[in-house]
């Protein structure tokens, strides 16, 4: 994304790029453009901006405490704004993208301080957030540290105390079945059924 005089501008190498990601047409992705530019006039939607969108996506639940982390897949250049390209990308990733790059995407979520890896600390952070989020539904609640400590372990097949990218996406497309339900859960909260 581009800026004249301040104002943030689509360049045609956008444009281009989004319509081979998104299936969009140059017509679709400038009119979703100038959507995102009318709510967010400097081009860059703001926490408080993302935390608004959250709280309409998922208006039963509350989604305050995982929407860091979620805002964290959306800001892949950690500079704490969603810009457009960042938006699009991960809107239609999400929806429509490989199990690879899904789960790439997922990964930043539970990479909390975004240095390519999860630790245990990470890992623990987020499933309690999670629950949060998925209280209403889960009378489990006590088994989220045991999920925690075995998820980790399921992923981190070196033994090195961390996650990679790797681990993460070859646990939760082998056999492993905490990592899959935890990536699952994280999907549930963008693909929310009862709406």
């Amino acid at each position: 994304m581009g800026s004249k005089n301040g104002k943030p501008v689509l360049r045609e190498e956008d444009i281009a790029s989004l319509t081979k990601s998104s299936g969009l047409d140059e017509a679709q992705v400038k009119e979703a453009f100038n959507a995102f530019v009318a709510e967010h006039p400097n081009g860059k939607m703001k926490p408080k901006d993302f935390r608004e969108m959250m709280s309409k996506a998922l208006p039963k639940k509350d989604a305050s405490k995982m929407e860091k982390h979620v805002f964290r897949i959306y800001d892949s250049n950690n500079d704490g704004y969603i810009d457009f390209s960042e938006f699009m990308l991960i809107f239609f990733i999400m929806s429509d993208g490989t199990p690879e790059e899904v789960l790439t995407k997922i990964f930043r979520v539970f990479d909390v301080n975004s240095d390519g890896t999860i630790t245990q600390k990470e890992m623990t952070k987020l499933i309690k957030d999670m629950y949060g989020l998925l209280k209403s539904e889960d009378p489990n609640l006590a088994a989220k540290d045991l999920i925690s400590k075995s998820a980790f372990a399921e992923m981190d097949k070196d033994q090195d105390g961390k996650v990679t990218t790797e681990e993460f996406i070859a646990a939760c497309m082998g056999q492993d079945d905490l990592s899959k339900m935890l990536a699952l859960k994280v999907i549930d909260i963008f693909v929310d059924d009862d709406a």
